[in-house]
């Protein structure tokens, strides 16, 4: 099947890296994997954060017209099929990834009804509680799209309940698994003695101590609050035996560094922005992820960490539980407990036998219900459903 690939939020392409872009990629990954022709139907950010409604206006006017476009383009005579000159062919089915309020598709839905082809809308979200307020036209622009969406793909339980009313009909509704290729990490745990001997050599760490590690963006909001509750846990416990390795980068980069600072720059170590090959390498020498998780949906770094068999300490947010198993894969704990934080940090860091065991079955777990192949099963079965809700067959 022909699929245009389409993310409001930020496109698979853009050049800042961020969970957001690293999730549109791998379900691009995994549409490709499972035998379809997936193309990028357009770069076009529909974000907008500020609450600006002459800014939200014009976004909402750039969609149309781009979208006045891709029909005009494949409406023409010899791009039924595609033409020997390369014009591409029409899509067989659109699928956007995460729409929601602050940006909203406003190509996808006019695309799909122009051609007669099922729409599928991947991690959506719909929050009432925006009724009336500043981004109140995105909000509609989400509503009408999720409302017509023949698929609506979500990670979490969370976001699957509140799009339930607002879907044309529950059988439309798909749980998938967050998901990743592991065999980086996997690779990169085979070589833990090299690939830590030669990060102690780098960064002047000290390879006899265990190593915490916190993988995140550095900007203002819940990843900001993020570090300043990590550092407000660990900075509770008295002459520390780890060092702490600080991975990520961002506008907020010199108020990260001043939340870390209580903690002693003798045991805090700023590695700075990594690319996704070197990633699996730091998830492998590490002997425990921290990340208080501050609002995230799930958290992608709890995923990498579990391919790699890196055991967890983490804030139960939101679908947090869905990738962390409490006391099986690593530890949660009650968002904003700064003091039970820092407790379950030195419990496991003075026990390795747990750490290890922990971390034995966060890689288990991943590879049994995170793995690329259940997600292409639950893709291929969610748009094969699509198919036959769009065209009125019984799915």
């Amino acid at each position: 099947m022909r699929i245009a690939f389409y993310a409001p939020m930020k496109a698979p392409n853009h050049p800042a890296p961020s969970g957001d872009r690293r999730i549109a990629q791998l379900l691009w990954q995994a549409l490709e994997a499972a035998g379809h022709d997936v193309f990028l139907a357009s770069d076009f950010r529909a974000y907008e954060g500020n609450g600006d409604s002459a800014k939200q206006q014009a976004l909402a006017l750039q969609g149309g017209e781009i979208a006045a476009g891709l029909i005009e383009q494949w409406q023409a005579p010899d791009n039924k099929r595609g033409n020997a000159a390369g014009s591409p062919a029409p899509p067989d089915l659109w699928f956007s990834y995460h729409l929601y309020h602050k940006a909203p598709d406003w190509i996808g839905p006019a695309v799909s009804a122009a051609f007669d082809i099922p729409y599928v809308a991947a991690e959506a979200s719909y929050a009432r509680k925006q009724t009336g307020g500043p981004h109140a036209a995105g909000l509609e622009a989400s509503l009408r799209a999720i409302a017509r969406a023949d698929a609506i793909l979500s990670f979490t339980p969370e976001d699957e309940e509140a799009l339930l009313p607002i879907a044309r009909h529950p059988t439309c509704l798909h749980r998938i698994a967050p998901f990743l290729d592991a065999t980086p990490y996997r690779m990169a745990q085979a070589k833990r003695d090299g690939e830590r001997a030669a990060l102690a050599r780098q960064y002047g760490l000290d390879p006899g101590r265990p190593w915490l590690l916190a993988v995140a963006m550095m900007r203002p909001g819940d990843k900001l609050a993020s570090y300043r509750l990590l550092s407000r846990a660990l900075d509770l416990i008295a002459d520390p035996p780890w060092q702490l390795l600080v991975v990520g980068d961002g506008i907020a980069r010199q108020s990260v560094e001043n939340a870390l600072l209580p903690i002693g720059e003798e045991y805090v170590f700023f590695i700075g922005q990594q690319t996704p090959e070197k990633l699996p390498a730091l998830y492998a020498a590490a002997d425990l992820l921290v990340w208080p998780a501050v609002n995230e949906a799930y958290g992608m770094l709890f995923l990498e960490a579990a391919a790699a068999g890196l055991p967890v300490v983490a804030g139960n947010w939101r679908g947090v539980s869905e990738i962390v198993a409490n006391g099986e894969t690593g530890i949660l704990i009650d968002p904003w407990d700064d003091i039970d934080f820092a407790e379950a940090v030195v419990k496991l860091t003075g026990d390795t036998e747990r750490r290890h065991a922990l971390g034995a079955a966060a890689q288990l777990r991943a590879e049994k219900k995170h793995s690329v192949q259940t997600a292409i099963t639950a893709l291929n079965g969610a748009l094969e459903k699509a198919q036959k809700i769009h065209a009125g067959a019984p799915a």
